[in-house]
């Protein structure tokens, strides 16, 4: 005779393993239906919120914090922090404006113009060293994640200062005569009336889900966030694998960092000031447990879009700013109430006999791996 585990290999779903059970829909779909409920919200408050040149263009704001916070799930599913993807983001954008505006090599006495493809892989490997910094300094120096990444926020946030002594760069257009023009090709351009930015955020969120779910780096993963000892025990790299993690939220914090100086056509050291905290409520509201193992990118991208539809609503309809951030800062608080009342029953649930908690992908409890079948004579 053989069974298998509910959710994997059964009929019913996970959710539903145990009966339907509309407050447990709810609650795990609550970034879903906090997302509904804004829309119909403001679509009736504004006649010109639920239209498609809006959508879309919220949506192009909403790509940057979007790609920052998918970076930024990875470290949490390793159960760390990174408070250093605003930095990062902002200097990423000045070492690309640096780059536009030409290096002037006095000793030689010409100024090379860089190809806008060479500026963006130099402000990303800019991105993802700064990540390597981070990984080293948690991973292999025993640094907790939130004193080495709030270290690393006041390095390189004063490295983007010293760059222009706080000046901005400016009209990031560049010159055809000197052949670095279209860099504000990310931010502006459309493909199939799509902003390129919504493009990059889909491509980005589609590559780390499949290594989250068909990756053994994905595998590795959840088990290091969900229990880190035992992972090792089990042969996991786990240092390979956070380090890792902070490399690529430094490189996705870079490629986000290109996306707003494109659309901005400049760069300003301050830019993505406090961007890490609302990438952080982005993962949260997105049903990811701060302590790790468990998230998805579904969910994140949610979270922002929760986040990014609320904030550009609240301008449509006029709202003050000081009110935006008591709204924005409640649906945070709201947010991380909710993940505690989730968790907390799903701990319960282990403790009284319902089975050992687990990390997961979808949010539920089940194996980081494939689930054996049971068989019984």
């Amino acid at each position: 005779m053989t069974t298998s585990a509910p959710g994997r290999n059964g009929s019913r779903p996970a959710m539903f393993a145990n009966g339907f059970n509309l407050g447990r829909l709810l609650l795990q779909g609550r970034a879903f239906f906090a997302l509904i409920a804004i829309i119909v919200v403001f679509s009736i408050l504004s006649p010109n919120y639920f239209t498609i040149a809006n959508l879309l263009t919220m949506s192009s704001h909403v790509a940057v914090y979007a790609i920052l916070s998918i970076g930024m799930l990875l470290v949490i599913l390793n159960g760390g922090i990174d408070l250093s993807v605003g930095s990062t983001l902002g200097i990423s954008g000045m070492v690309a404006g640096f780059l536009m505006q030409g290096v002037h090599l006095k000793l030689l006495g010409i100024s090379l113009y860089p190809a806008v493809w060479v500026v963006v892989i130099v402000s990303c490997a800019v991105g993802a060293l700064i990540g390597l910094v981070n990984g080293v300094l948690v991973a292999r120096f025993k640094v907790a994640p939130f004193v080495a990444t709030l270290g690393m926020l006041y390095v390189v946030r004063g490295l983007a200062l010293l760059m222009t002594n706080g000046l901005t760069y400016n009209d990031l257009g560049g010159k055809p005569e000197l052949g670095n023009t279209g860099f504000d090709w990310l931010g502006f351009n459309r493909i199939l009336d799509i902003p390129v930015g919504v493009l990059v955020m889909v491509v980005v969120a589609i590559v780390v889900s499949v290594v989250l779910n068909r990756t053994a780096f994905g595998r590795w993963l959840y088990a290091s966030g969900g229990n880190e000892r035992a992972a090792e025990l089990s042969g996991v790299p786990v240092r390979r694998v956070k380090i890792w993690v902070y490399v690529v939220s430094g490189l996705c914090a870079a490629i986000a960092g290109l996306i707003l100086s494109s659309e901005l056509t400049s760069a300003g050291p301050t830019a993505g000031n406090s961007y890490e905290l609302t990438a952080i409520a982005a993962v949260v509201i997105g049903g990811a447990a701060l302590t790790g193992g468990r998230g998805t990118v579904r969910g994140t991208l949610l979270g922002a879009f929760v986040i990014g539809f609320l904030s550009d609503g609240l301008v449509i309809i006029g709202v003050s700013a000081y009110w935006q951030t008591v709204f924005t800062g409640a649906v945070i608080v709201l947010a991380v109430l909710l993940n505690a009342v989730q968790y907390r029953g799903r701990r319960k649930a282990a403790a009284t006999g319902g089975g050992p908690q687990t990390p997961s992908r979808e949010g539920t409890p089940a194996a980081a791996g494939p689930v054996p079948e049971k068989t019984a004579a």
